[in-house]
C-alpha cells in the first residue's frame, strides 16, 4: 500500500461553500493528490497525497484563485503516524493561536503571516471577488474595502469627466469598470483553468464585457462597483457569525501566575503544563481548566456556560478557563493544556461541526451545480433566440441576456444554509449547547421521544439527606452524631451527611476509636457514648429495631431512599434517610419538552422502587433495573415504534444507548463530557437545555426555509421583470447582492437568541 502523506495549510480569505469547492476542485487536479478537505470556518486545508505531489504547485493553485495560503509548521506528516482525530496541530489547533486570540480573524482579512504586516502578499489575495470574508479591523482598511473605494472613486471620476468632455465619456466608464473588473476577471480565468468554469467571477466578467460591446459602459462600471459593495457588505455580515464563536477564545487570559518553589511569577497561559499550580486573584479570569487546591470563592461561569448566577466552589471543585474568580484567592492545579481546555475544545468542535453538512445543505450544493450552467444556458437563449428567430433587436436582447446572467448567480442560495447553521451552532455553543454538525442540528428538530438516564442527568448524581427521624434526641443531635462517625470518609452517603451537617451548622466534635464494620457500617466513641451508624439489616441483627421503627424504615425505602440507623450505646436513637434528588430544573425542563409535543422516558439501572419514586416526582414514564445493553434495546424498541429518539446521559455507561439513538446527547460539565460517543452535549447539564436544543433546531430550519425563499423568490421576480424589459443590469446585480446580504442578515438573527 502506498504511503499517504498529509500537508496542512492555513487558508485566508474564504467564507462560503463556493470558495471551498473552488479550492477543492483546483487542488484535486494536482498530480498525486488523493484527498482534499477544506474547512471554511477553521480556515484550514488538509491535502492527502502520495508523496509525489508538487506542494508548491498546490499553493500556487490556491493563491491563483485569490486566497492566501501558508503551510502549518512541520505539516507534511505521513498519515499513518497521526492519531485518528489529529486533524489539527494541537499546539495551534484549527488555525488558532493562543498568543493572539483573534489571529483567526486576521487570517481571513488577508493579513500576511510571512511579513508580519498587511501589504506583502500578491495583489490578488485581498481582491478575491466572491469572498464573504470577515474583516479584522475597520472595513476600509481591508483590501476588499480599498478596492471598493478605488472602484467608486473611478466611477465618480468617469461621471465628472463625461460631464466635462462628453466625447470621451464612454472611454472614461470603460476605464472605471476595468479598475474593479481586472482582479475579478483574473480570478475567473484561474478558476476556469482549475475546473470551475461557472464561477460568479466568470458570470460577472461576461456580463460587464458584454455590456461594453453593446454601448452600456456606464452601466457596466456601475454594476462592477455595486458588486464590490455587495461583497463588502457580505464580508462584514459573515464576519459577525464567525466572531461570535471566536470571541470565546479571547476569554482566556494571555498570562497566568505560576507557583514555582514558593514564589509566583507571571508566565504565558499557553505555556502552562498539566499539573502546574497557578494562583488566581479575586476578579481575575482563570487561565486554565483545573481543580481548586485551596480557597473557596464564587465563580462567574456565564462566559462559558451561560449560567447567570455565580457558583460557589471550594477545594476539589473543577474550574474552567475563561471563568471569573469572584471574592477570594484560589490556588488551582492545571488539568488541561491550553490547546485542550474547555473553550479550545468548544471552539474546535463548533468549527468541525460547521464543516459537516446538513442534508439540506448537501442538496443545495448539488442543485447549484446544475443551476448555474442552467442559468448560463437560459441567458444565452434569451440573448440569441428572439433576434435570430423573431427579428428582435440584438442590442436589447443581449442586454437582457447579460442581466439574466447576473440574476442567476447562486451566491445567496449557496450561502443560505451554511450561514444559518454556522450562526445556530455558534449561538448554541455560547449557551453551552454543543452540536456536532449541521446534520445533528437538522435532525434534533425531528425528535419525538427523549430517553433520559436518571443518575446525574435527571437527578443531581449525588445523594442528599432528605429525612432525619429522631427517637428521644433532637434532629440536630442525631445529625451531629452521624456526622461524627462519617468524618474523613469519601463515600457518597457519608458526604451527604457531612454536607447537611455543614449546611445546618451542627457541631461535629472529633471521634475516638473509629472503626469500619465491613458491609454493616461504622462505629466510634464520643464524650463517653458508643455510637454506631448501621444499615437497617445490621441494626436488626443487633435487635435494635422494633416493629414501629421497621415500618418507618420500610416507608422511607418505598420512597426510594437509603436509610442508615444511628445507635447510641446500642439503642436506636434515630434514622437518616438519603436519596439522589431530582435537579432543580428537571420538572420544568420536562414540561417544556411536553408542551413542544415531545415525549420523555427515564431509563435507569437503579432498583424499581427508587426509579418509581423519582419518576413519580417528575411525572415521567420509566424503566428500572436496566443494564447498559438493556437501555440500548429499549432505544431500539422505541425506534421501531416510529419514534425519533434522542438519548440523554452522562455518556459513560450510556455509550451503547447513545450510539443506538437517532441523536445521542451527553450531559455534564465541560471537561468530562462524553463528546466522543455523543452527537451533541449540554455543557451545564440542565434538563431544560434539551428542549432548548430542539427549539433551536426548529428555529434554524425555519430560518433556512426563509433564506431559500428569499434567494429564489427575488431571482424569479427579477427574471420575469428583465425579460419583460422593466428592469436592467443595475437591479439585476442589486437583486443578487441584495439577496445574499438579506440571507446572511436573516441567518445572523439566530445569534441573538439568549438562553433563559
Amino acid at each position: 500500500m502506498a504511503e499517504t502523506n498529509e500537508a496542512r495549510y492555513r487558508v485566508g480569505g474564504m467564507d462560503c461553500a463556493a470558495c471551498a469547492s473552488k479550492i477543492d476542485t483546483a487542488v484535486r487536479r494536482v498530480a498525486g493528490v488523493a484527498d482534499v478537505s477544506v474547512s471554511v470556518m477553521a480556515g484550514t486545508m488538509i491535502v492527502r497525497h502520495d508523496g509525489t505531489s508538487d506542494l508548491k504547485a498546490i499553493e500556487k493553485k490556491v493563491t491563483g484563485l485569490g486566497y492566501s495560503v501558508s503551510p502549518f509548521a512541520g505539516s507534511a506528516v505521513p498519515a499513518h503516524e497521526r492519531g485518528p482525530h489529529d486533524h489539527h496541530d494541537h499546539g495551534d489547533y484549527a488555525g488558532h493561536d493562543h498568543a493572539d486570540a483573534h489571529s483567526h480573524a486576521h487570517d481571513h482579512a488577508g493579513h500576511d503571516h510571512d511579513h508580519g504586516h498587511g501589504h506583502g502578499k500578491s495583489e490578488i489575495e485581498g481582491l478575491h471577488g466572491h469572498d464573504h470574508a470577515p474583516m479584522a479591523g475597520p472595513w476600509w482598511q481591508s483590501r476588499k474595502g480599498r478596492l471598493t473605494i478605488l472602484s467608486g472613486a473611478a466611477l465618480i471620476a468617469a461621471y465628472a469627466v463625461g460631464h466635462l468632455v462628453p466625447a470621451i465619456a464612454p472611454y472614461a466608464f470603460i476605464v472605471a469598470m476595468l479598475v474593479g473588473l481586472v482582479p475579478i476577471a483574473r480570478r475567473a480565468v484561474m478558476a476556469a483553468r482549475s475546473g470551475t468554469p461557472f464561477s460568479i467571477e466568470m458570470l460577472m466578467t461576461i456580463a460587464a464585457v458584454g455590456a461594453v460591446f453593446i454601448n452600456a459602459g456606464e452601466e457596466a462600471a456601475t454594476v462592477v462597483f455595486l458588486f464590490l459593495v455587495g461583497e463588502l457588505l457580505e464580508g462584514v455580515a459573515a464576519g459577525k457569525a464567525r466572531e461570535s464563536i471566536q470571541s470565546l477564545t479571547a476569554l482566556v487570559p494571555k498570562n497566568s501566575l505560576l507557583e514555582d518553589n514558593g514564589q509566583t511569577r507571571e508566565v504565558p497561559a499557553e505555556s502552562l503544563a498539566v499539573g502546574a499550580v497557578i494562583m488566581v486573584r479575586p476578579g481575575d479570569r482563570i487561565s486554565a481548566d483545573g481543580i481548586i487546591v485551596s480557597g473557596e470563592s464564587a465563580i462567574d461561569e456565564a462566559p462559558v456556560t451561560g449560567e447567570s448566577t455565580p457558583v460557589r466552589k471550594g477545594v476539589d471543585a473543577v474550574v474552567f478557563a475563561g471563568t471569573v474568580n469572584g471574592d477570594a484567592v484560589l490556588r488551582v492545579r492545571v488539568t488541561a493544556a491550553a490547546a485542550d481546555n474547555t473553550i479550545a475544545r468548544i471552539v474546535k468542535l463548533v468549527e468541525e461541526a460547521q464543516e459537516s453538512k446538513a442534508p439540506t445543505e448537501r442538496f443545495i450544493d448539488r442543485f447549484s451545480r446544475y443551476y448555474t450552467p442552467g442559468v448560463v444556458m437560459v441567458a444565452a437563449l434569451v440573448a440569441t433566440v428572439p433576434p435570430l428567430l423573431f427579428g428582435g433587436p440584438w442590442g436589447e436582447w443581449i442586454y437582457k441576456g447579460l442581466a439574466i446572467l447576473l440574476i442567476g448567480c447562486p451566491c445567496a442560495l449557496v450561502i443560505s444554509t451554511p450561514a444559518a447553521i454556522a450562526a445556530s451552532l455558534s449561538s448554541g455553543a455560547r449557551r453551552g449547547l454543543l452540536m456536532k454538525g449541521g446534520a445533528v442540528l437538522e435532525a434534533l428538530g425531528k425528535v419525538t421521544m427523549v430517553a433520559f438516564d436518571k443518575t446525574g442527568t435527571l437527578t443531581e448524581g449525588k445523594p442528599q439527606v432528605t429525612d432525619i427521624v429522631a427517637f428521644g434526641l433532637s434532629e440536630a443531635q442525631v445529625l451531629s452524631r452521624a456526622a461524627v462517625l462519617e468524618q474523613g470518609s469519601s463515600h457518597p452517603l457519608a458526604l451527604a451527611i457531612l454536607n447537611r451537617a455543614r449546611a445546618d451548622g451542627v457541631p461535629v466534635p472529633p471521634a475516638f476509636e473509629l472503626e469500619a464494620l465491613p458491609g454493616k457500617g461504622v462505629r466510634g466513641k464520643v464524650g463517653g457514648e458508643t455510637l454506631d451508624l448501621l444499615s437497617p439489616s445490621a441494626a436488626r441483627e443487633r435487635g435494635a429495631l422494633d416493629g414501629e421503627k421497621d415500618a418507618g424504615i420500610m416507608a422511607l425505602n418505598d420512597e426510594g431512599k437509603s436509610v442508615s440507623v444511628l445507635l447510641v450505646n446500642n439503642v436506636a436513637a434515630g434514622l437518616v434517610a438519603m436519596r439522589d434528588e431530582p435537579r432543580e430544573d428537571a420538572k420544568a425542563g420536562l414540561s417544556t419538552l411536553k408542551s413542544a409535543g415531545v415525549k420523555a422516558m427515564m431509563l435507569t439501572g437503579d432498583n424499581n422502587r427508587t426509579a418509581a419514586a423519582v419518576a413519580g416526582m417528575l411525572g415521567i414514564d420509566w424503566r428500572g433495573e436496566m443494564m447498559p445493553e438493556d437501555k440500548q434495546k429499549v432505544v431500539g424498541e422505541l425506534k421501531r415504534q416510529g419514534f425519533v429518539v434522542a438519548k440523554v446521559g452522562d455518556g459513560i455507561n450510556d455509550a451503547p444507548a447513545l450510539a443506538a439513538a437517532d441523536i445521542g446527547i451527553a450531559m455534564g460539565g465541560g471537561t468530562d463530557v462524553a463528546l466522543e460517543t455523543a452527537d451533541a452535549a449540554v455543557l451545564h447539564g440542565r434538563v431544560g437545555d434539551v428542549a432548548r436544543m430542539i427549539e433551536l433546531s426548529k428555529r434554524t430550519m425555519r430560518n433556512i426555509l426563509q433564506n431559500i425563499t428569499i434567494a429564489l423568490g427575488l431571482k424569479a421576480v427579477f427574471l420575469v421583470t428583465t425579460i419583460a424589459g422593466i428592469t436592467g443590469l443595475w437591479p439585476a446585480i442589486l437583486a443578487d447582492t441584495g439577496a445574499t446580504v438579506l440571507v446572511t442578515i436573516n441567518a445572523l438573527r439566530l445569534l441573538r437568541v439568549k438562553g433563559q
